[in-house]
């Protein structure tokens, strides 16, 4: 080989073409197919969707199988086949890539769909048994999923998807919602439901909270939501079932100035941290404190039950300097576009009072000042120029800044037994769903979805809930097993983090398993620390398939 001289680049060895590598991915598919064993998974769709033993795979199998898919591969649902030949599905599921063609996947969801009820919750029970998940508090809410496609002739019977208000602004789609249960416990989604797209959020818990009574069995239920659960019809049935409830109270209910008139000076003292706020030295937490009263709901007719609830006041400092921050960005939003109009006053965009007048409405509605601005607009003699004349009303700002921090919740708990202080601390919990959702959204990439039927999108909604399902009882069981610790070393760019669910599973994608070789068996390279430290907490033996 020539010598290479002072100050000489140093060559680059030529790369040469090789066999490809037998290496697969192996990642989390281990911990899956044992968590849906776990769950019995394959068994409830097998039993509720039976099929001839000659066929290649159950639909409990592919629906495993898509489950896995969600969990380490979150892509659009197409050529699934590819990622079971690059992962270990055969491996690790027994499933050959091959068989998981789309007709396939298509007519395990098409079997399903007339199932989603009970499988749901088949599933649901399982979770509750086998993990001890405990139910008697439940946090629920909804959200939507957008859609690619016309989907003009829905079939009947299945959810409709429709235009309505989505969740991630596309209303140039058409939607499908679904509403998540999530246990107190863990914030586990033990059921989930589908709705169609354009069904209002209010008339769907009556049905949600009979379906979570029967799943939660012998005990008292506390169902924890978002005001959209504040209804008459709602509350009335939720009472007679007697289910608990905590919900946020709407304006309807607690009025601005109600809320005006209360003095945080009088309201009690809370001894509650918020999370974000649990490592920040006392001085710099959050406070809180409440005050309490109670009110009469009455329906439409006559002989409708008056129905007596609580209605607990929280004010929080956290929240009332939130709101004095977004009160003063916005008036000096406003004062800017107004300004900007006044010198404008007579050109050829305001030549006119009526064009100041609707600019005058632009600016209050963008801004959100309607309440607070005052203006008098009119014409000079003289010039024929439009004038104006604007102010922010101090009476109304200082209404306004009597609410900050301020909010009500509703409650049919028993005073005697839970105190306001209780109240609030078990209604903040109802932020583990909102979590729960960045997760559907996030780590399982629930984008716009297009499949080819109504029907098809129920069960695949069903699917990618059950993934979440799993995605949130390994991360409950991660960090109950290292309790009383919080944090687990090495999990963030080799730093002690909280276990959660996407940390958990980003970890263990890097393990690898390289395939069977004549009477060689498939070979697991030794995982290092941390993915081997998690596997232990977990109790998955990755070398066994399930």
């Amino acid at each position: 080989m020539p010598r290479q001289r002072p100050g000489q680049r140093p060559r680059r060895q030529r790369a040469r073409y090789g066999p490809p590598s037998v290496e697969k991915l192996l990642g989390a598919l281990p911990v899956v197919a044992d968590f849906c064993q776990r769950l019995d998974l394959r068994g409830i769709v097998d039993r509720a969707c039976p099929i001839r033993e000659v066929a290649t795979l159950t639909h409990g199998q592919v629906i495993c199988a898509l489950v896995a898919n969600r969990l380490t591969s979150p892509t659009p649902l197409r050529r699934v086949e590819d990622w079971a030949a690059a992962w270990a599905v055969e491996e690790t599921f027994g499933i050959a890539p091959e068989a998981l063609n789309d007709d396939r996947i298509g007519r395990a969801l098409d079997a399903i769909a007339p199932h989603l009820d009970q499988l749901v919750g088949s599933v649901g029970a399982r979770a509750i048994a086998a993990f001890g998940v405990e139910v008697a508090r439940l946090h629920w809410d909804m959200t939507s999923i957008s859609l690619y496609g016309a989907y003009d002739q829905p079939e009947e019977g299945f959810i409709a998807p429709r235009f309505g208000h989505p969740k991630d602004r596309r209303p140039d789609l058409k939607q499908v919602q679904t509403g998540l249960a999530v246990s107190g416990d863990g914030g586990v989604p033990v059921f989930h439901r589908a709705y169609d797209g354009g069904a209002g959020e209010v008339a769907q818990v009556a049905g949600a909270m009979r379906a979570l009574r029967q799943l939660a069995g012998p005990r008292r239920l506390l169902l924890v939501g978002d005001s959209k659960l504040v209804s008459y019809t709602n509350l009335r049935d939720i009472m007679a079932a007697e289910v608990d409830f905590i919900a946020p109270a709407s304006k309807t209910y607690v009025p601005a100035e109600v809320l005006a008139s209360l003095d945080p000076a009088m309201a009690t003292p809370v001894d509650y941290v918020a999370e974000r706020d649990q490592g920040k030295p006392p001085e710099l937490r959050g406070s809180y404190r409440v005050v309490e009263d109670t009110m009469t709901i009455t329906g439409k007719h006559k002989a409708d039950p008056v129905l007596q609830v609580r209605r607990v006041f929280v004010w929080s400092s956290a929240r009332a300097g939130a709101a004095a921050t977004a009160r003063t960005r916005k008036l000096e939003r406003a004062r800017d576009d107004l300004e900007r109009l006044t010198r404008g006053l007579g050109s050829r965009h305001y030549p006119d009072a009526d064009a100041v007048t609707a600019r005058l409405a632009a600016i209050a509605k963008q801004r959100r000042v309607t309440g607070l601005l005052r203006a008098e607009v009119g014409t000079d003699p003289a010039t024929g120029k439009p004038t104006l004349a604007w102010w922010f009303d101090p009476a109304a700002l200082a209404t306004e800044q009597a609410t900050d921090g301020w909010y009500g919740l509703l409650t049919n708990l028993d005073p005697t037994q839970i105190d306001a202080a209780e109240v609030l601390a078990r209604y903040k919990g109802q932020e583990v769903v909102e979590r729960r959702y960045g997760a559907f959204k996030g780590p399982l990439a629930v984008a716009p979805l297009f499949v080819q039927s109504n029907r098809r999108i129920q069960a695949l909604v069903t699917v990618i809930c059950l993934a979440l399902l799993i995605f949130c009882l390994v991360e409950r069981e991660v960090r109950r097993a290292i309790a009383p610790a919080v944090l687990l070393p090495g999990l963030y760019v080799g730093q002690p983090a909280k276990p959660t669910g996407r940390l958990i599973f980003e970890a263990l994608a890097r393990l690898r398993l390289i395939p069977a070789s004549g009477h060689d068996p498939p070979i697991i390279p030794q995982p290092p620390p941390l993915q081997a430290r998690l596997l232990h907490l977990l109790d998955v033996d990755p070398t066994k398939p399930s």
